[in-house]
């Protein structure tokens, strides 16, 4: 199963903006514009609009149009409201990014794992560990968990690439959801093995519970980010009470 055409026309639209075709606080195309450019309908552009104002990409602003606020930061930024894969994170920042996988297992999820985790005991389990890098330093070290019957056919060469690209284009799963949390803490024997810690004694952490389209836990993950290369963003908005 392929994207959903409001995913392709997101996507589209979002590169756009990240490549300055549509700059920073200029007004997009109308949605009849947009309706005829993609040969969509009206609530199928209203959707894709919708998640890139999650992401803080654009703002609608009634008698305006949907402004674009989306500014590049000067480090690599992580964006908390949305679900990116490293290499999408990387191609955003214009980044080069490689992965190298240390370790790829599989494992059942005994009692400390279930509370770790989330997952249930006995739940078949891949455990991947892999370094990720940007512009040749090792920055990143992922300590990913995949449930074997909902990710099935994992291999070492998939998480070499791209899992979520795999999850969503060969298992034609949707990504709907992640639950995280973030930490400072110590750095860790593994970190000091594999990333490029400089004088820090302390790294980022980013633990989360990703849900597929039926709102089950498929994921968990634990990236631990060397704080030079650390920057999260995220995207407010005030609620009246």
């Amino acid at each position: 199963m392929g994207r959903t055409k409001y995913e392709t026309i997101f996507r589209n639209l979002k590169m756009k903006i990240e490549a300055d075709e549509y700059e920073y606080q200029s007004i997009l195309p109308s949605e009849r514009e947009l309706i005829q450019e993609y040969d969509c309908s009206r609530n199928t552009v209203r959707r894709a609009l919708a998640q890139l104002a999650e992401l803080g990409y654009v703002q609608a602003i009634n008698g305006i149009g949907v402004r674009v606020i989306y500014k590049e930061a000067d480090k690599a930024s992580f964006v908390i409201g949305g679900i990116e894969s490293f290499e999408e994170t990387a191609r955003r920042n214009m980044l080069n990014s490689t992965t190298e996988v240390v370790l790829f297992t599989e494992v059942i999820a005994d009692a400390h794992i279930a509370r770790r985790t989330g997952f249930a005991e006995g739940t078949e389990l891949y455990y991947i560990q892999r370094v990720r890098k940007l512009d040749g330093k090792p920055c990143i070290l992922d300590i990913n968990m995949f449930d074997k019957e909902k990710v099935p056919g994992l291999t070492e060469a998939i998480a070499q690439k791209s899992i979520y690209d795999y999850i969503e284009n060969e298992l034609g799963m949707e990504i709907a959801m992640s639950k995280r949390r973030m930490t400072v803490e110590r750095v860790s024997p593994a970190d000091e093995k594999y990333l490029s810690l400089g004088d820090y004694n302390c790294l980022a952490v980013v633990t989360g519970q990703t849900y597929n389209g039926m709102g089950l836990m498929f994921e968990y993950t634990q990236s631990r980010h060397v704080p030079e290369y650390f920057c999260f963003m995220d995207t407010a908005t005030r609620k009246k009470a």
